[in-house]
């Protein structure tokens, strides 16, 4: 089989629990990027804040905010904000509660809160640092969300249209965080539109992952691969099941397809 295009999630992929990567991770990346494969971070990150991590590999390539936004060496491929009514809606729904948000721009991460313990906990683990409080202002402007401190009888609260369904994070501390996720903007969608432009077919492609944000994009292309940590939801989705992020994941699943040495 050729492959021409890998997509990396972050957080429980690439990166482990502390926040650094193994040598075998940047070893299997150099070589399928010598290989002649164009390879891309696909995270639910801010583009703002993976700029270093893109910089250690080498990555000039990605898809951020779970889908929202898609770049190939520095183009904008794909672009879809968030209706700038349903984010008035979440925010006052969050008002009315315990629960925080998180509003990504391009630009930066718009809070509800800076001082509450929760979003302390949220930005130590994902080290986020383009932080500013929420202004009505750029309520417009908002391409993600994350939902933190939210309880599980709250979740069907912030699912305000058919659109929005909300996913656990899947990562240690991070327990009561939630992706807010469209089924019409998604990772799967925007690497459609990567692929698109690319000229790449699906069969072409491997992306790895673990967390319930990473579902469309394992059943789009040719050769999903869930981490050994991966949600246990995620699993069905994929082709096969490499090791966990701590075991060199990426690379025995990039070695079980012949692509690593």
């Amino acid at each position: 089989m050729t492959y021409r295009a890998l997509f990396l999630d972050i957080d429980g992929t690439i990166l482990l629990p502390d926040h650094t990567y193994t040598p075998s991770t940047q070893e299997a990346i150099r070589q399928v990027k010598s290989a002649g494969l164009d390879v891309f971070l696909c995270t639910g990150r801010p583009f703002v804040d993976i700029q270093n991590l893109a910089s250690d590999f080498e990555i000039t390539s990605t898809v951020t905010y779970n889908g929202a936004y898609a770049l190939h060496q520095g183009d904008v491929i794909f672009n879809a904000p968030m209706k700038q009514e349903d984010v008035e809606k979440m925010v006052s729904i969050a008002g009315q509660s315990e629960s925080e948000l998180v509003l990504y721009t391009t630009e930066n991460n718009y809070f509800t809160s800076l001082t509450n313990p929760y979003v302390e906990d949220f930005n130590n683990v994902f080290q986020l640092h383009q932080n500013k409080i929420f202004r009505p202002d750029v309520a417009d402007k908002i391409v993600s969300a994350s939902a933190i401190n939210v309880t599980e009888e709250q979740v069907k609260d912030f699912e305000i249209t058919e659109d929005y369904h909300l996913s656990k994070v899947n990562v240690p501390h991070a327990s009561e965080s939630y992706d807010v996720l469209r089924t019409s903007v998604n990772k799967g969608i925007a690497i459609k539109h990567m692929l698109e432009h690319l000229n790449i077919s699906p069969s072409e492609v491997i992306a790895f992952g673990d967390g319930m944000n990473d579902k469309e994009m394992l059943q789009f292309v040719g050769t999903g691969i869930a981490m050994g940590n991966a949600d246990s939801r995620l699993v069905e989705y994929a082709d096969f099941q490499t090791t966990s992020v701590t075991d060199s994941g990426i690379f025995n699943g990039l070695k079980k397809l012949g692509l690593v040495k």
